[in-house]
């Protein structure tokens, strides 16, 4: 790499250290212009979403999106250079040039996060799909491009699907854990129809659940949904190279047991921010690096068969 490019990938990856530390720790097991890569699309995506939360009005964080879009159009016709003032230009651009990306992706997320800006909710849990599809799936296609799959794998056409799948269990893993700091933010993702049916109010301002909801109910109604999410997803494991697949599962696996903490403990959510010391998330990425979650799901089916 030249000296402005690698410059460029080392600020994307002090802002990947600072901002994502569970995807930062599942990046460290790739090799590194792999891990360059990815640090590139998390510090691009990390721009978007930050527009998003933002403190300005919504017309200006629309502007500015819509400059971030340009911006991606310039990367994706090649014309960002090396000495670009843009250090994460810079970086997306040179990943974009050595691995597949589809960057169409950020495309979707831009999408998403117009959703967020505009406030909108949702009614029902096909309308939430496809907001974390925007959000979360197409990082998970995004990732894929670097990524790659393995000659031989089983169903590789799958792949993108399978990547997509993961990115939504993730996110719905995120919505729960979040449910308290999105409601202080205004935000309410848990589709309607499902808070009604536990009986559940929009917003949740107290460490205690409300007075005659399940909340309980409602946590483990979306946690199963999550849990059948990460199964299907899963099946992307055996399809990548092994630093890869234990790059996806030490990430992936992190979340998965974020969601079982959940499930043990529904309030928890409402009393402060649930998540894993980094012993647990080191057992995590060494289960990953050992490939035992991708032989686990190569032997058995999304119904937990075997093959």
């Amino acid at each position: 790499m030249s000296p402005p490019v690698l410059a460029a990938y080392r600020y994307c990856e002090a802002v990947t250290g600072q901002q994502a530390r569970n995807f930062a720790y599942g990046i460290r097991l790739l090799p590194a212009e792999k891990r360059c890569a990815m640090s590139a699309l998390y510090a691009f995506a990390r721009r978007i979403d930050d527009i998003g939360d933002g403190g300005l009005d919504a017309d200006a964080k629309r502007a500015r999106l819509a400059d971030t879009g340009a911006l991606l159009a310039r990367i994706r016709d090649g014309g960002i250079a090396e000495d670009h003032t843009d250090p994460v230009a810079v970086a997306l651009a040179d990943a974009a040039r050595r691995f597949p990306i589809p960057l169409g992706g950020f495309d979707e997320l831009i999408d998403g996060v117009l959703m967020d800006v505009s406030g909108r909710t949702y009614e029902t849990w096909d309308e939430l799909v496809g907001y974390c599809r925007c959000v979360a799936g197409a990082i998970g296609r995004l990732s894929l491009g670097v990524f790659g799959t393995v000659r031989g794998a089983r169903d590789p056409e799958r792949a993108a699907e399978y990547a997509d799948t993961l990115g939504l269990a993730l996110q719905l893993t995120n919505i729960l854990r979040d449910v308290r700091e999105d409601s202080r933010s205004g935000r309410t993702y848990l589709p309607a129809e499902d808070l009604a049916k536990f009986s559940c109010p929009t917003a949740f301002h107290s460490p205690v659940p409300p007075p005659g909801a399940d909340f309980t109910g409602l946590v483990l109604f979306e946690v199963r949904r999550a849990r059948a999410l990460f199964k299907e997803g899963f099946q992307l494991l055996p399809m990548l190279d092994r630093r890869s697949g234990a790059c996806v599962a030490a990430m992936a696996g992190i979340y998965r047991r974020l969601l079982e903490r959940i499930a043990r403990d529904p309030a928890a959510v409402l009393r402060g921010r649930v998540s894993l010391t980094g012993r647990e998330k080191a057992y995590v990425a060494l289960r990953g690096l050992s490939g035992a979650d991708a032989w686990t799901v190569a032997r058995r089916g999304v119904g937990g068969q075997p093959r």
